[in-house]
């Protein structure tokens, strides 16, 4: 009930956001009375309601993957017979301050203490603190149902899953180094929940787009934020591996994606607000659609920006090109990290998708490779970005249980 109550609370947010950036993109000037309740100065979004995911006040206190708060959910549909268990934790944001961050366990009939823990991160590409995968599962979403179809296989091979919300507590969404950081803190967390059952799992982590963005965040970052945890492997689909060449791509040339180059510029902002003060740079429609889509998720975050631009948003196109707001983009492009896994990686993408540049992936399978990371690459047939994710998930789905076997992590470097 709980969660019917979170999720039911938000609509009427969607059907004014959608009349609003229509105004926008026809290039009227909206008037303050027509910001979201978050604000007209603010960038943040508006404070999930259910206080369960409100940070404690003893937060400092804790260490990195302290567990804060469980709950367990009511059943999922599109997952049957799994156990639902909501996880809060203790994790670090970019700047080194403690946040608390969530995780939604589902665990199969039949669980086998100690079987094969994944940590699947889910393309939540979103702004609003109701895209909390938590909420998602009770709302049929269509982009949880892409991966539902592996979830299922993996639990009914006995893994558990761990699906993090990984953008953090203010929808983060472009920062993939506090999204590694959230992935590592989570499996932490779900090892030291005693009904979970998972203290001496083998992990193993997955993800497509921009969950496949965490979780190569996650991989590479993991030998010296989380060396305690052992990694099985890690598979990272249809990543975007470069932030500043994505910026080239989606953001300065109208372009039917646009809107999730705005959101990772907003996202960023939350999480870079000194570094990375994007809305300074936006015009008086730029703020608006900013404005709009603080609160939105993936599909409404595409319709809000449908063939948008920088150069209609923006006063000054550049704040993403010199100093510290290029930095930024560098720290957060798996291309450019200065950390390598140490765990086996399969890495799938497809070599015609339109909607990230395909060379970065490439230039980072290379330099994983050189460094002597087990790589597995595996190009799909997919024409747009989103099949990729399920024409490849029986392969993944054979290597991830190759690795919890312990077996010989095959490479084609």
């Amino acid at each position: 009930m709980e969660v019917g109550h979170v999720i039911g609370r938000f609509p009427l947010v969607l059907r004014s956001g959608s009349a609003k950036v229509l105004a926008a993109l026809g290039g009227v000037v909206l008037g303050l009375s027509m910001v979201t309740a978050a604000g007209a100065d603010s960038i943040y979004p508006i404070p999930d309601p259910d206080p369960f995911y409100a940070a404690p006040a003893d937060l400092a206190a804790h260490q990195p993957g302290d567990v804060l708060r469980v709950r367990t959910l009511p059943p999922v549909a599109i997952f049957p017979g799994a156990t639902v268990t909501l996880v809060q934790f203790r994790s670090t944001n970019s700047r080194d301050e403690p946040i608390a961050a969530t995780t939604t366990v589902l665990t199969p009939i039949g669980h086998r203490p100690d079987g094969p823990l994944m940590s699947y991160q889910h393309f939540i590409n979103a702004l609003g603190t109701r895209c909390a995968v938590s909420h998602l599962l009770y709302s049929a979403d269509p982009n949880l149902l892409t991966t539902a179809s592996i979830l299922n296989v993996a639990m009914a091979q006995g893994w558990s899953i761990a699906l993090p919300d990984h953008l953090g507590p203010y929808f983060a969404f472009g920062a993939s180094r506090l999204g590694g950081r959230i992935v590592l803190d989570g499996v932490r967390a779900v090892k030291q929940v005693p009904e979970l059952a998972s203290r001496q799992s083998p992990v193993a982590l997955a993800g497509y787009s921009g969950g496949g963005m965490a979780t190569g965040a996650a991989a590479a970052m993991q030998p010296t934020y989380a060396p305690e945890l052992k990694l099985a492997g890690a598979a990272i689909g249809g990543a975007p591996m470069n932030l500043v060449t994505m910026v080239e791509v989606l953001g300065f040339d109208p372009h039917p994606a646009f809107g999730l180059a705005m959101a990772a510029a907003i996202g960023l902002e939350r999480e870079y607000p000194s570094r990375l003060p994007i809305s300074s740079y936006l015009n008086q429609s730029g703020l608006a659609v900013r404005d709009v889509m603080a609160n939105d998720c993936t599909n409404q975050i595409l319709a809000d920006g449908l063939g948008g631009s920088a150069r209609a948003f923006t006063t000054d196109t550049s704040g993403f090109d010199v100093g510290e707001g290029r930095a930024v983009l560098e720290e957060n492009s798996l291309e450019l990290f200065g950390e390598v896994p140490e765990t086996p990686v399969f890495e799938w993408h497809s070599p015609d998708d339109p909607l990230i540049p395909v060379q970065a992936i490439d230039n980072t399978d290379h330099r994983w490779c050189a460094a002597g990371v087990p790589v597995q690459t595996m190009r799909v047939p997919a024409p747009e970005h989103l099949s990729g994710a399920v024409i490849g998930a029986p392969e993944v789905m054979g290597w991830l249980n190759g690795r919890v076997r312990g077996e010989p992590a095959p490479s084609n470097c």
